[in-house]
């Protein structure tokens, strides 16, 4: 494997890592929420920077429906991180304090849960519409193919993400998304770890949808 690919998966995989803490806010601390929004931007910025092949070619050739919906995703999650930066940089009571009284703060705290629940989802889904690349990548570990060890792959994946829509409800994923809710509740007696796995499950979800999203459409490419 190239040391450029291995770097390119270890920084989506260090962005998908901090995503699931800085969801948990009061859970880790405010001060810990903070320096892991700004891991996850220069991450997302090192993402594009890696990736910055796609980028240019973004204005050349046909646009089948997967690229439509890819960068579409794309747009979205970059709307989301930028939108996620300014608010907690309005927001930040400790790595950005230097910068004194900033103004819009009721506005700041509505576009940042805004922006880090469809970010949430939006990262979620754009991980989902790569992962065949990724179950490929997997598979070459192995000398062997196995109906077994891809139908157990399967199987699991379908519980996870069954359980993920379930988080999704349990959770108000949907009344934070649209605005229903203001304020995210936290149970502090939860385990962090819990309310991680339950996270974990929704991004599951989210990542199979995308999956096989990704699979309905390459094939839609196909019949044209």
């Amino acid at each position: 494997m190239k040391p450029k690919l291995i770097l390119r998966i270890s920084v989506d995989i260090g962005m998908t890592a901090v995503l699931l803490p800085l969801m948990a806010y009061s859970l880790v601390g405010e001060a810990a929420h903070e320096w892991l929004g700004v891991g996850i931007f220069a991450l997302f910025v090192l993402h594009h920077i890696l990736n910055v092949r796609w980028s240019k070619a973004l204005f050349k050739g046909k646009y089948t429906p997967y690229r439509i919906a890819q960068t579409t995703v794309v747009v979205c999650v970059t709307l989301a991180m930028l939108g996620s930066m300014i608010s907690g940089i309005l927001l930040s009571r400790t790595v950005f304090m230097f910068l004194g009284n900033r103004p819009l703060q009721a506005v700041a705290r509505t576009a940042h849960l805004l922006c880090a629940y469809w970010g949430f989802a939006v990262l979620s889904l754009h991980l989902g519409l790569h992962w065949g690349n990724i179950l490929n990548m997997a598979e070459r570990l192995f000398k062997k193919k196995s109906a077994v060890r891809k139908w157990t792959t399967r199987i699991v994946g379908w519980l996870v993400a069954a359980y993920g829509v379930y988080a999704f409800i349990k959770r108000n994923f949907a009344g934070y998304m649209f605005l229903q809710i203001h304020f995210v509740f936290f149970d502090l007696d939860e385990p962090l770890i819990l309310y991680l796995l339950d996270y974990l499950a929704v991004m599951g979800a989210f990542v199979c949808a995308g999956h096989y999203l990704a699979g309905i459409l390459k094939y839609k490419r196909s019949e044209f």
